[in-house]
């Protein structure tokens, strides 16, 4: 008899009203029938025929008995979906003490159940990869996939191919692995133990934030590599804090432990000028790995400060960076990692960033694997005051992320969540999370006392055994390992590092190796006398005329607004026919020229792809169907790649990508440019512990660009500034640029003497929003073509007998000090522009002083007020003469929001250059 035979007992019409308004609306009706019709669906899914099969079924007479266990079947499957649900809730993941967290009943009772329905068959079994098995077998089975020392997340994952991928996956049975598997990551839990165990003997006290409780990532990590290389990953990417790094250094990556003892011995470093190095945990490396099957992979643990997820940005920029220049046909070669705390991935905006960039057209970089090393304290903060969340974890939803939770003491569920994160990646080229739940052994460092703190949770760590001697007693008791296998491999690996300690001691400098430093042969690091030097610049007036050509011409079969046809028409005119080139068209010259001698140019940030005051158009949308063009890809010579996104609304996250970005690719032009120059305060932690400071913490190189829109326009406190005092208060030796261009040909032989020359140093820009189409700042051709950058550009329009005042200033404020002196009739001052601010061109302006034979009055003008701007930075650099200030006084905020007041404020700025009694 067929054995649904029984719904013909059900009232079938019924049924079959109610499963289409279900169909139609699945909220409008009552939530127990939409559960039934859900469970229904999920039955006919995983039954041997469709649905018409058991519509058919209404027709024959039935039974209440059948009927019943038909209606039990949808509540075990309804159990198994709240299984899969909330299952997480349940797991044993905290090593140490129970779990304090609301857990969901999944008693039988609560499925209208009972326990004589323990002994009963079930089909439903067959949706969990069993054969008809009990309800007692089927929750077994469920607790042991869902509710053990792994769980994982991901019901709300919308993708329902990601979704039956992870159930076939967990719900099958569970590969084992074998002997020899099992000693090898017996063996690097054992390095990991024994590594912290000799540095906690060897440098008592010393900080080194250890990674006792969280071993297992070691092993996790390394069959990760194994597996990733087998996989056909090329290049990992990693990014993690100091907790546990040392550790990675050694065991994961390979560093020598010679080196790394140096470090700890304090020694100094073998480069002495303009490098200061970093404290041990905070170091890079890279290195070349050949995994046990015989595959090669690069290896790469980025730099990072304290702060700690900044590096998460940067290693996303620099995987894509691998991935486009040198994986553009399989980006998944490259494999990001970032290692989280669980305090840090919690409370840090940065990750939200981070998480949003990662299916972006500008910032994807096919997955990345997240693992959070979940100590379960923060420095000193318990996590019940550290995040309102249930999970550290909780941002991996945004995104739809599966989240794993792993207990550390379990080393073997520890590396298969790691595998399967592996394999998901690999899989749907997405984010993946693991929570690995341990504790940390000590304080915060090592010379803390957490017991001031913590005294309950400190009292079980003392007594809880490692993981080392946990998985080697299973070992033992598997009979995989005899007694003494353990002692003769931690004695193994103590003599070898004791061997490495003897060694380090017979050298007196601790040696720091460049990151990355493959990517930065023929690139020698350059003094502020080299930064200073000319570079030839020049592009011919035929290569020019070519890229006009181009950036000037619309597609003829396309339609595009009238607004942009006289603008596109308007540059093709100055070029062809002024010969006075604005802004803009000496922006895309200089991007066009790079691009034809094969250099790659990228740009991201907010709006950059028409830019916030409309002048760049770089992307050209049609009118009809908003399809970009753009113009500089059409160039018949272009050599390099040419990418401009318009970034999320971040500058944090963005601007530690685009560093990342440029730190992998110097052959290419790498430019963030903010909405309004003090918009980038938001990425201040970037400015502080990479753009400024990178190069001599960890002898890195970076060309990055950052475009910040600077000048008084009468607009605010927030859209005047771009903090210029903030960025030369940074300056030091030889670590960065500083410019404040006037003139469009200055700024083009600025961007190209970026990549000209054979260093690299980043390049912070204070652009104009005005003199974007200002009539006098515009240059000619011959300026493109025949000029160099100008570090500083002396007045041509007076006689220097006649001057008695020369006024340095800098970008826009001095067209309107020209307007000024027109209007005046003042003949008898001369406006020195200095186009560099650093590093500050000392030389040429005490030759300009030596000009100008009769002048007493030497003074500093600037549209910022007196405590802003870059006066207190020329009074630490310049001496050559006293300077006297023209600006207005002191203010909290960099400008009034009063145009009036503004405008008030400004004219007594100018002012004060005409008259030095005011």
């Amino acid at each position: 008899m067929d054995r649904y035979s029984f719904l013909n007992a059900a009232h079938t019409a019924f049924f079959a009203e109610l499963y289409d308004e279900y169909l139609q609306n699945p909220d409008g009706i009552e939530p127990s029938w939409r559960s039934f019709f859900q469970g229904f669906d999920f039955a006919n899914e995983y039954s041997d025929g469709p649905v018409e099969q058991l519509s058919k079924a209404y027709a024959e007479p039935g039974d209440t008995k059948q009927l019943e266990q038909f209606q039990k079947e949808f509540a075990v499957l309804k159990l198994i979906e709240q299984y899969r649900t909330y299952g997480h809730l349940l797991t044993k993941t905290n090593p140490l003490r129970d779990r304090n967290v609301e857990a969901p009943d999944l008693s039988i009772q609560n499925f209208g159940l009972t326990t004589a329905d323990l002994n009963t068959s079930f089909e439903a079994a067959k949706s969990v990869q069993l054969p008809v098995s009990t309800l007692a077998e089927i929750i077994k089975h469920l607790e042991q996939v869902y509710c053990h020392t792994l769980g994982i997340e991901y019901k709300y994952i919308i993708n329902e191919k990601e979704v039956q991928w992870i159930q076939n996956h967990f719900e099958a049975p569970e590969a084992v692995f074998d002997a020899n598997q099992k000693k090898e990551i017996l063996g690097k839990l054992i390095e990991a133990v024994s590594f912290e165990t000799f540095l906690n003997t060897k440098y008592v006290g010393q900080k080194r934030f250890s990674l006792e409780g969280l071993e297992a990532a070691i092993p996790a990590l390394d069959m990760l590599i194994e597996a990733a290389a087998a996989r056909g990953v090329e290049e990992l990417v990693m990014g993690m804090s100091h907790r546990g790094r040392l550790n990675v250094l050694a065991n994961v990556f390979k560093k020598p432990a010679g080196e790394i003892f140096s470090e700890f011995d304090g020694k100094d470093y073998n480069e002495v000028e303009g490098f200061d190095g970093d404290v041990k945990y905070h170091l890079g490396l890279s290195s070349m790995r050949q995994t046990k099957s015989g595959n090669d992979i690069h290896l790469n643990l980025a730099p990072n400060p304290s702060h700690l997820e900044t590096v998460g940005a940067v290693i996303e920029g620099i995987a894509r960076a691998k991935q486009d220049r040198l994986y553009a046909d399989n980006p998944s070669k490259v494999l990001p990692i970032a290692l989280h705390g669980d305090a840090a991935v919690a409370g840090q905006g940065i990750v939200y960033e981070i998480i949003q960039m990662a299916k972006l057209r500008g910032y994807k970089t096919g997955g990345t694997i997240h693992l959070v090393l979940n100590n379960q304290v923060g420095f000193t903060t318990n996590f019940t005051d550290g995040r309102s969340s249930i999970y550290s974890t909780d941002v991996a939803k945004v995104t739809n992320a599966p989240v794993l939770h792993v207990n550390a003491d379990d080393t073997e569920a520890a590396v298969r969540a790691m595998l399967f994160a592996l394999d998901y990646r690999m899989e749907f080229g997405t984010d993946i999370f693991i929570d690995l739940v341990g504790y940390r052994k000590y304080g915060h460092n090592e010379g803390d006392e957490p017991k001031f703190t913590q005294p309950l949770l400190y009292k079980l760590i003392s007594k809880h055994p490692n993981s080392r001697n946990i998985y080697s007693g299973r070992l033992l008791e598997d009979k995989i390992i005899d007694s003494d296998y353990v002692t003769a491999l931690e004695q193994k690996y103590k003599d070898a590092l004791e061997s490495s300690l003897e060694e380090s001691r017979k050298h007196e400098f601790a040696e720091i190796k460049t990151f990355m430093e493959e990517e930065w042969k023929g690139y020698e690091k350059a003094s502020e006398e080299k930064m200073l030097m000319t570079y030839d610049t020049k592009v011919s007036k035929e290569v020019l005329t070519d890229i006009a050509s181009v950036v000037t011409e619309l597609p003829g079969d396309k339609k595009f607004i009238s607004k942009i046809k006289k603008l596109i028409n308007d540059r093709k005119t100055m070029f062809f026919e002024s010969d006075k080139l604005d802004w803009a068209m000496g922006e895309m010259l200089a991007y066009g020229s790079l691009l034809t001698e094969g250099f790659g140019v990228r740009i991201s940030g907010q709006d950059v792809e028409r830019g916030t005051f409309s002048h760049r158009h770089a992307v050209i949308k049609t009118e009809d169907t908003e399809e970009s063009i753009i113009l500089l890809d059409k160039l018949k010579d272009k050599k390099g790649q040419f990418s401009i996104y318009n970034s999320l609304l971040s500058e944090y996250a963005v601007v530690g990508y685009e560093y990342g970005y440029a730190l992998t690719n110097p052959k290419t032009l790498t430019i963030w440019e903010a909405q309004f120059g003090d918009f980038s305060n938001g990425a201040q932690i970037m400015l502080d512990q990479y753009i400024s400071a990178a190069e001599a913490k960890w002898n890195t190189q970076n060309g990055l660009v950052m475009l910040l829109p600077h000048g008084y326009e009468n607009q605010g406190a927030e859209h005047s500034s771009a903090r210029m005092e903030r960025y030369l208060q940074l300056c030091a030796e030889d670590n960065m640029y500083v410019a404040d261009c006037t003139t469009p040909a200055n700024f083009f032989h600025l961007l190209r003497r970026q990549m000209i020359a054979n260093f690299r140093k980043p390049l912070i820009v204070f652009t104009p929003k005005s003199l974007l189409r200002h009539p006098s700042a515009v240059s000619s051709i011959t300026d493109f073509a025949e000029g160099s950058f100008q570090e500083l550009i002396d007045d041509q329009e007076v006689a220097p007998r006649d001057v008695k005042s020369v006024v340095f200033c800098t970008g826009k404020f001095y067209y309107d000090l020209v307007a000024e002196r027109e209007k005046l009739g003042r003949n008898d001052v001369a406006l020195v522009r200095i186009e560099q601010l650093f590093p500050l061109p000392v030389e040429k302006m005490k030759a300009v002083i030596a000009k100008y034979t009769h002048a007493d009055d030497y003074v500093w003008a600037q549209e910022e007020p007196r405590n802003m701007g870059a006066y207190s930075f020329m009074l630490m650099n310049f001496h050559e003469v006293p300077l006297r200030l023209a600006a207005t006084k002191a203010y909290s905020a960099p400008a009034s929001g009063s145009s009036t007041r503004s405008k008030k404020r400004y004219a007594y700025a100018i002012a004060k250059v005409f008259d030095k009694n005011l």
